[in-house]
């Protein structure tokens, strides 16, 4: 921060509030355009005099406009927040959690948007447009991108570019279907990242937990080697990090299956792997997909995962991620994150 903002936050503390309560007005009008003033003012917390008065200035310097659909936001506004995203991370503390919470997870970086995904679905946009961003800001030719299932992921796809900047991109499901929604799971994703983006998929259409009897009769089909040949030339995978009892019922695991995964501790899950709160993998389902032992060997691991919930998950994961992960999460993980570190350190 430089001295000339250090020198009117001494003076005028009110001002990075006030700051930062405009600037998400704003961002919530850019991710959900339409929203009427009852709406924005129940998801930021404000009151109904509160909100007509900073909707009314926001409007009057030609930031946002007002009709009978609501609000929307106008060119100028957008040119804004992209102008004062830095400071407006600096000046919430975010910017010091995220250099914090990297350190201490040793991943490459940590990024973090505000809200709690738990409790506000605009915070779950946000989170899905930083991870498209930070996406295609490492994306390159010839590029193969492995995607695991789940709302999470499938969000970040409505908000990567149509595009064709890249050539042949390869897009490929990172695991079997888990769950019985087809919209939400890694093949569909798969190629929903391809059409936006003008490249190709590749599908694994076979259930994501295998008995032992299949998963050694499917390991050696042609098409399953072939996928596990693209899984060890992936530059990229997007993936969540699972709380470990949410998805095991996910799996329609047995009531003993569930009962075992708490006698051993599990805490989170990625990959068909089930981590304790040390991150060591205490159970593995029998899948087809990609292997913990390939993740070291990618060049980039996008992890996208919030809410205050998530947080011992996370914890659990990071203690054993490959270093070149970079995190996507929100204010509630960080937070709880930061607070459980703290109260065991």
């Amino acid at each position: 921060m430089d001295s000339l903002l250090q020198a009117q936050l001494k003076l005028m503390p009110e001002m990075s509030i006030l700051l930062q309560k405009r600037y998400r007005i704003l961002q919530m009008i850019q991710l959900s355009a339409g929203s009427g003033r009852r709406v924005i003012g129940e998801l930021l917390g404000l009151s109904e005099r509160e909100t007509r008065k900073e909707l009314d200035f926001l409007r009057n310097q030609g930031f946002i406009e007002i009709s009978r659909d609501g609000a929307s936001i106008t060119s100028t506004g957008n040119d804004l927040l992209i102008e004062l995203k830095e400071v407006v991370r600096e000046w919430s503390g975010r910017l010091q959690l995220e250099q914090s919470l990297a350190s201490y997870l040793n991943i490459k970086e940590v990024i973090i948007v505000p809200g709690n995904v738990d409790t506000n679905t605009n915070t779950a946009l946000l989170q899905s447009k930083e991870a498209a961003k930070y996406l295609e800001s490492i994306l390159s030719d010839e590029s193969i991108i492995a995607v695991t299932g789940g709302t999470t992921i499938a969000s970040i796809s409505n908000y990567v570019h149509q595009t064709d900047k890249w050539k042949q991109l390869l897009f490929i499901a990172a695991r079997g279907g888990v769950g019985k929604d087809v919209r939400l799971q890694a093949n569909t994703i798969a190629s929903l990242f391809a059409n936006k983006m003008n490249g190709s998929y590749r599908t694994l259409y076979m259930p994501d937990s295998l008995s032992e009897e299949a998963y050694s009769t499917m390991k050696n089909e042609p098409f399953i080697k072939e996928m596990m040949d693209l899984y060890e030339r992936t530059n990229i995978i997007i993936h969540g990090i699972g709380d470990a009892l949410e998805m095991a019922h996910r799996r329609n695991s047995s009531v003993e299956e569930m009962q075992r995964l708490k006698e051993i501790g599990a805490v989170s899950e990625a990959f068909g792997y089930y981590f304790n709160n040390q991150g060591e993998a205490v159970h593995r389902i029998r899948t087809i997909g990609v292997q913990l032992k390939q993740l070291e060997n990618m060049e980039h691991l996008l992890a996208v995962a919030g809410g205050t919930k998530k947080a011992n998950a996370l914890l659990s994961y990071f203690k054993q991620a490959p270093a070149q992960t970079v995190l996507v999460t929100d204010e509630g993980a960080a937070q709880e994150m930061m607070q459980i570190i703290e109260q065991n350190n």
